[in-house]
């Protein structure tokens, strides 16, 4: 027994050693913990001096990282500066910022070009750039020795190939104009035929509700309905801006056709062509040349259903008919090739840049986006920007330039580069250069032969933007000693796929914004491409907004930032502080997106409480792996920038996404979990919705489930893939119709069945709609995070999955540490009651042997009022006024204090006598944080509900005396400066919608002030 306890002793050590380090890190936060910042220099408005307070800010406010981004931003909201970028004095601040931040012990990342989407610049040629293929039909009869000049299809046109092939059965039945305003199109044939397909043509932006309608006797029959939307002509959404809207149809005999066009734009739409032969429907969108046109692409948006069968060949193209003529076609441009008999379509295919440009950046950094599916010019950009920023400087001054950084990508899509044929071939096993009239909407072989190819294409371009483009850039920042940082989705074309996307990168980041669903998908996108790919670090651009200048403040930004912690991030970087280089303007540059974290703002340096806040909390979420118990399967179609959960998780169970590269590579069955090997494990995976898989994954998958691995999900039919057909549709059907068969592989079941197929408890029972929660495991503790997302208390008594362990609550506003004295040990269960004032946060960890419950002590009794500080206070602004009642500001009387921006100090005194208790000033509600001491002690910030704080040290017998430091927003200071005539006013800020009639912000200390006891 003796030997036994001194083994227990000695093994638990290093436990207790991890558990002390762990405490001690919450309370005060490492480095390692100290967030990061986007520090946007706008518009060539950068002072050396600036730089350097900036940074001095920076490092007082806890900030470990800062991204440069040199931005050019409208001049209308951001009037340009003096400094050009790339100019003399340009070079000399940047090396400033780069030497300071290393004497600062702050880390550099510069976005990898000039703006921040995305990597491009004015040294990036045409031949350089992100392309597409394109080319110009022509029709000629044979037999003929010909002799023609072929057009190139545009300027800066790089030929590819020169391809021939049988022209298809006259097909066009019908042609129409449509005429400004209708809301039908007639289309009347000569005779009766059979249409299969419908093109529309646009000029301009055009949207409608279709309906396409055949005449039979005196009605019409709707044959299909569809939307057509081409509202939105940017060229990062597509390269061809208004391409032709194309619609397939089992094939329809009839005389009379009509178009109804609901709800439609009135004009754009120039033409319609109703067509005798298939044409593939959604060709460009397939294509890439016209992708999904609003920031969130959900998982369905890039996938079509099964395309109508052909029967009729003599309108299609048999794909070995078609000759590749290149050898035929001269420098000169003219074709010389002997033409065999019957009537034939020749097209010059090339390369043609998609023409986007970096963003948004000034005149002098701005030009073409870089390939994203070529590695090759990827050093040469690197080379012209960051290589040349880091070669400038000194390497006993550039020790703090670590990162590399790609922001969210906003530059849409390309379908083709230099060496893009031979990696087809080399992926597929085909070559793709006779399915190239696909690209025209033309059926090569079959319609789902077709479709295939198109597939096969949209998968090669997002496996390449992973691996050309962001490996390319990875592997090209690791020789200069840096690291990639970057954001794995795109709202404007995305053209990868983003678990694979962000998995090359160093260290990957989510995005939300604190108003509005954007980043709803975006943090779990970045947290999942972590998670699969061994990544412990997950950061997100945190608070971003649109419009509102100064309104924010940290009590507001918080509800935002838990639930950022529930989707798996735990590196949180600010968005965004804004370079300061004038000290004569305040609030200074500015600008109508993000929140305000510079040192002009009001509540900066008071943003410190909050600054730890957030850092303790990415201290805890990155101790141990995530517990995520269920991996959803995003399927293996691209583009692809979320996943989706069907059927859908019950509250208390949480998440990953997983996509095929990581099931193949590294995913394996332990005990009946799936593994990865970093130690991140689930217990179910999910298949999606789909009809369609490969082969090779089918057989990784059936291989897990054969281990022990339980799958939940249909059986695919088919591959979705043109390599290996008609082969590899009857592997996937053998396959399927074995591994179906095998008792944990299930279909056809709700969520709840298959968790209790697998005998898997929530994580968290009983836990409220409300209440969102994450949980880390260490070998040494379980910390679960816990947030209320409503404005109301929330009282509950959740059980989490644990057992044998003593719930503690770890506070991250204050870093204070209690246990929980009451709590219920259970089968596979510890209730613990809890309460959550309005989107409080707290940690639940489980790391020791459990004391045994307390009878009658509650873990939050009710806080005893001992009395109520009524005052009189005395408030100093710019002069000191008597406050006989706390008063909100902005409905003060006195105009200087109703439109006043800044701090305040409040003090008063009272007089107490403590007992053994523990003893809080309670301020109410405070707008927007306040600073407390009391007899000269300094007790923190306060910035959130519950707004009280621990004076038990500072708490003396007798007369007391308290200080409280208030801070607003600038919002009122600018209503009351825009009162006063243009050359009286004091501030000056370059987004400035403040006026006289604007509503003034709630401000001040509002109380009721009290002084309260608690018998914890």
């Amino acid at each position: 027994m003796k030997y036994l306890f001194a083994l227990f002793c000695v093994c638990s050590i290093p436990v207790l050693a991890q558990q002390n380090a762990v405490q001690k890190g919450f309370a005060i936060p490492p480095d390692s913990t100290k967030l990061s910042m986007y520090w946007y220099w706008m518009s060539d408005n950068i002072s050396e001096e600036g730089v350097k307070k900036d940074l001095a800010s920076m490092a007082a406010l806890g900030i470990g990282r800062a991204f440069i981004g040199n931005i050019g931003y409208n001049e209308n909201e951001v009037p340009y500066g003096k400094v050009k970028l790339f100019s003399d004095e340009w070079w000399k601040i940047t090396r400033t910022a780069i030497r300071t931040a290393g004497e600062k012990g702050i880390e550099i990342g510069l976005f990898n070009s000039p703006g921040w989407s995305q990597s491009g610049g004015p040294w990036i040629k045409p031949a350089a750039s992100m392309r597409y293929l394109a080319g110009e039909e022509v029709t000629v009869k044979g037999p003929q020795q010909l002799s023609l000049a072929l057009k190139e299809a545009g300027k800066d046109f790089q030929d590819v190939v020169v391809l021939a092939y049988p022209a298809p059965a006259e097909d066009l039945l019908v042609a129409a104009n449509f005429k400004t305003g209708e809301t039908f199109i007639d289309l009347e044939l000569p005779q009766e035929n059979t249409a299969r397909s419908l093109i529309l043509y646009m000029k301009g932006r055009f949207r409608a509700e279709a309906e396409l309608q055949v005449k039979e006797g005196n009605s019409y029959r709707s044959i299909t309905t569809f939307l057509v939307d081409r509202t939105n002509p940017s060229d990062n959404v597509g390269f061809r801006p208004f391409a032709p809207f194309s619609v397939s149809f089992a094939p329809v005999k009839g005389k009379s056709f009509r178009l109804l066009l609901k709800n439609n734009s009135k004009e754009g739409l120039t033409a319609v062509h109703l067509l005798k032969a298939p044409r593939i429907e959604r060709y460009e969108e397939k294509q890439l040349s016209k992708m999904f046109q609003q920031p969130l692409p959900l998982w369905n948006e890039y996938q079509w259903p099964q395309h109508p069968t052909a029967t009729d060949t003599v309108l299609t193209i048999p794909a070995s008919q078609v000759k590749d003529i290149t050898q035929y076609f001269g420098k000169d441009g003219i074709l010389r090739w002997n033409v065999p008999a019957g009537n034939w379509i020749i097209t010059r295919y090339g390369m043609l840049t998609t023409g986007v440009k970096n963003a948004p950046a000034s005149k002098e950094g701005a030009g073409l986006e870089v390939d994203k599916i070529n590695r090759v010019p990827m050093q040469y950009h690197y080379d012209a920007f960051v290589g040349k920023v880091r070669s400038s400087i000194p390497a006993n001054e550039r020790s703090s330039l670590k990162w590399v950084v790609a922001d969210s990508y906003e530059t849409g899509s390309q379908n083709w580069t230099d060496d893009m044929a031979q990696s087809f071939k080399e992926q597929y096993g085909y070559d793709p250069l006779p399915w190239l009239p696909v690209l025209s909407g033309r059926v090569v072989g079959s319609a789902d032969q077709s479709d295939r190819f198109l597939w096969d294409l949209r998968r090669l371009v997002a496996d390449r933007v992973a691996y050309e483009y962001v490996a390319g850039l990875r592997d090209i920042s690791h020789k200069d000693g840096m690291r990639l940082w970057l954001e794995n989705y795109g709202h404007w074309g995305f053209p990868s796929e983003f678990l694979k996307y962000g998995g090359q990168a160093d260290e990957v980041g989510g995005e939300f914004w604190n108003e509005g669903t954007l980043g709803n998908i975006e943090c779990r996108a970045a947290s999942s491409a972590a998670h699969i790919y061994g990544k412990n670090r997950v950061a997100a651009e945190s608070f971003t907004a649109g419009g509102q200048a100064y309104v924010r403040y940290p009590a507001l930004l918080k509800k935002r930032g838990d639930w950022s912690f529930t989707e798996g991030i735990n590196h949180t970087l600010l968005h965004v502080f804004i370079h300061q280089p004038y000290e004569d303007r305040n609030p200074g540059v500015n600008v109508g997106f993000g929140t305000e974290f510079n040192r002009k703002n009001t509540w900066f340096y008071q943003g410190r409480a909050f600054v730890d806040y957030l850092r303790r909390c990415n201290f805890i979420l990155q101790q141990g792996k995530p517990v995520n118990d269920i991996a959803y399967f995003i399927g293996e179609d691209a583009p692809k920038m979320t996943g989706i959960r069907n059927p859908e998780l019950p509250h208390g169970y949480s998440y990953d996404y997983i996509n095929a590269e990581v099931i193949l590579q590294r995913l394996s069955v332990k005990d009946g979990w799936f593994v990865l090997p970093d130690g991140v494990r689930y217990r179910l995976l999910v298949l999606p919705e789909l009809e369609t898989m490969r082969p090779e994954l089918l057989k990784k998958l059936f291989a897990l489930a054969k281990q022990g691995g339980v799958i939940l999900g249909p059986a695919p039919k088919r591959s979705p893939s043109l390599q290996d057909f008609p082969r590899a549709d009857a592997q996937i059907k053998k396959l399927a119709d074995e591994m179906w068969k095998l008792p944990n592989v299930l279909t056809g079941k709700r969520m709840e069945e298959a968790l209790s197929f697998v005998h898997l408890l929530p994580d968290v029972r009983g836990i409220k709609e409300q209440i969102l929660y994450t949980h880390r495991t260490a070998k040494d503790a379980d910390y679960y995070f816990l947030s209320n997302q409503s404005d109301t208390t929330v009282n509950f008594s959740p059980t989490f999955r644990m057992e044998g362990k003593q719930p503690e609550l770890w506070d991250a506003v204050t870093g204070k540490i209690r246990d929980l004295p009451s709590f219920d040990l259970k089968f596979k269960g510890i209730t613990v009651p809890l309460t959550l004032e309005a989107y409080e946060s707290v940690f639940i960890v489980f790391r020791k042997p459990p004391v045994l419950p307390q009878t009658g002590r509650k873990n939050f009794p009710q806080p005893q009022t001992l009395q109520e500080l009524k005052g009189p206070w005395q408030v100093k602004f710019d002069s000191t006024y008597t406050f006989n009642t706390l008063t909100d500001w902005s409905q003060h009387a006195d105009e200087r204090i109703k439109n006043f921006s800044g701090t305040a100090y409040y003090n008063t005194t009272f007089s107490a006598t403590p007992g053994k208790e523990r003893y809080y000033i309670n301020l109410g509600p405070v707008m927007v944080m306040a600073k407390v001491k009391l007899n000269g002690k300094d007790l923190g910030t306060l910035w959130t509900a519950p707004w009280k704080i621990d004076v038990t040290e500072a708490l003396k017998k007798g007369e007391n005396k308290l200080e409280v430091e208030v801070v607003n927003t600038w919002v009122n200071g600018l209503i009351g400066d825009s009162k006063l005539p243009v050359k009286e006013r004091k501030y000056r800020a370059n987004v400035n919608p403040y006026k006289p009639e604007s509503k003034y912000q709630s401000a001040g200390l509002l109380g009721p002030v009290k002084l309260e006891s608690t018998p914890y």
